[in-house]
């Protein structure tokens, strides 16, 4: 019998530097600039959820993260097209807040839903045009990827909103929640 440790398949565990077992490594996914050159950056792999009709928290930011965001503009845009976004895609965007640089929102895919990575495209093209449009800018508005996460009950969906929705008061923008005007409820989403 070996003295060394073995894991279920009998190979040795994964050593990080200091010697400790490591998790294995993630799937990532690479991310090509619009330039078409990739980016030194990689990310987690969109994956789908366990559950039929999840909720999905996401994170979208600004191109290079220019602070174009928090606009009364911007925000009508964005409101529009996720408006619409339930009877055209099938995705019912719930609690969004608008910050400077990125923006926070939660939404739910109908059973017949457009895929998630085709619909995010979708509405980030279209609100890229507008905005750029809007605000007398040059595209590209949106980074290229974007941050999701699939939430597990109704607590985690009012305790990720509580948290989300403090970031301008943590930004200092402002002195309460209540104060920051680009945030707002588009459907109600229900657990």
């Amino acid at each position: 019998m070996s003295d060394k440790i073995q894991n279920e398949a009998g190979a040795p565990p994964r050593r990080n530097r200091s010697g400790v077992g490591a998790p294995s490594p993630r799937k990532t996914s690479p991310v090509v600039l619009p330039e078409g050159r990739p980016s030194p950056f990689r990310h987690l792999a969109h994956l789908p959820s366990f559950r039929d009709n999840p909720i999905v928290f996401f994170t979208v930011c600004t191109f290079h993260r220019h602070k174009i965001l928090a606009s009364a503009k911007c925000e009508e845009i964005l409101r529009e097209i996720w408006q619409c976004s339930a009877e055209h895609d099938g995705w019912w965007v719930g609690c969004y807040i608008l910050m400077p640089d990125h923006v926070h929102f939660f939404a739910r895919p109908a059973a017949n839903a457009r895929p998630k990575a085709e619909w995010v495209g979708m509405w980030k093209s279209v609100s890229s045009r507008r905005i750029a449009a809007t605000l007398a800018i040059e595209p590209p508005i949106w980074q290229p990827d974007y941050f999701d996460r699939y939430l597990r009950s109704s607590e985690s969906y009012s305790d990720k909103w509580q948290y989300v929705e403090q970031n301008p008061v943590r930004a200092g923008l402002v002195g309460r929640v209540e104060d920051w005007p680009y945030r707002g409820n588009v459907n109600d989403l229900m657990f």
